[in-house]
């Protein structure tokens, strides 16, 4: 494979384009950064290998989002027949609180944790769509063709997944002030 300047600088331009949606859905997929990593820069590699292959290049996008979330899977496939034996911790587990406003970054803290466990009661269909569509930026379209359904349960399933995702934060706030 003879990579040329154009192919480097095109990859360069995709990469910085997209690395941080991709992170972030990963990441919201996994829970996970070391492995969140592993996907993102998988996904990436493969795109470099694949990409004189790829017919548009503006479907890119698309391309490394159904590659990532095909990386994911096979996580947990692969998680139901091992066991995690090193326990790596979550970056939820590992923030880092800044002196400058401690209140402020306790409250994200806790809204990003409120968030997440929100995120976990969700059905596998309707968090994935739901981190397509918000973290991916992808379009109806594209998510209906990424999982192989139609327009319609997509706008759905993330009509549901958004009630939910209301319907139980809400409940834990005024759970928490009272």
């Amino acid at each position: 494979m003879a990579e040329t300047v154009k192919d480097i600088v095109e990859f360069t331009l995709i990469y910085n384009r997209y690395k941080v949606k991709l992170y972030n859905y990963v990441m919201k997929m996994i829970g996970n950064k070391l492995l969140t990593e592993d996907i993102v820069q998988n996904a990436f590699l493969k795109f470099f290998e694949q990409m004189n292959q790829i017919r548009k290049l503006d479907s890119s996008q698309f391309w490394l989002f159904k590659t990532a979330r095909n990386e994911v899977f096979t996580h947990y496939r692969k998680k139901s027949s091992h066991v995690d034996e090193f326990n790596v911790l979550s970056t939820y587990d590992t923030d880092v609180v800044s002196d400058f406003d401690i209140a402020l970054d306790y409250e994200k803290k806790e809204l990003k944790e409120l968030i997440k466990n929100a995120l976990d009661t969700l059905p596998v269909e309707q968090k994935d769509v739901l981190l397509l569509k918000e973290y991916g930026d992808l379009s109806y379209e594209e998510i209906a063709s990424l999982l192989n359904i139609e327009d319609k349960l997509v706008k759905s399933r993330l009509y549901n997944a958004r009630q939910k995702l209301l319907k139980v934060t809400a409940l834990k706030m005024i759970r928490e002030n009272y």
